[in-house]
């Protein structure tokens, strides 16, 4: 191995060293809670994995790991409704990321509201799902 390529792959392990903290599951995957950094609101949860965190590290935009499509999944890609970060923590266990970030467009679901907890159990009159949140946006305007 010459002494370039060498250093080059002790520099990427060096550069990728804040990765190794993190706890995945058996499919290299950690739970990632998403805020809005000027209102605290809890707007979405997704996966992530060590490509999608280091594309989120490199753009500065979220990038994730969608298991449905089973690729990464650039936020905002077909909405437009990009997630800038402003922040990433880890728990205290290392097993959880928290992504504090700038909703572009204020929207983060893709049923078109701010976010993704949008429905509250009312147990007033038995258990019940009631939706809280209005649609900001229709989704097939959004989703073309």
């Amino acid at each position: 191995m010459s002494q370039v390529s060498a250093n080059g792959q002790a520099a990427a392990a060096a550069a990728d060293a804040w990765l190794d903290a993190i706890v995945y599951d058996q499919n290299g995957l950690v739970p990632g809670i998403v805020q809005e950094v000027l209102t605290n609101k809890v707007i979405m949860f997704a996966f992530l994995n060590r490509e999608s965190l280091r594309e989120t590290l490199r753009t500065g935009n979220a990038t994730y790991w969608s298991r449905s499509r089973g690729r990464l999944w650039r936020k905002g890609e077909e909405s437009g409704h990009v997630q800038r970060v402003r922040e990433i923590r880890l728990d205290c266990d290392g097993d959880v990321v928290l992504l504090r970030v700038e909703q572009v467009g204020g929207i983060a679901c893709h049923t078109g509201r701010e976010r993704c907890f949008y429905r509250r159990l009312d147990t007033e009159n038995g258990a019940r799902w009631i939706e809280t949140d209005p649609v900001l946006k229709d989704p097939e305007s959004i989703y073309k």
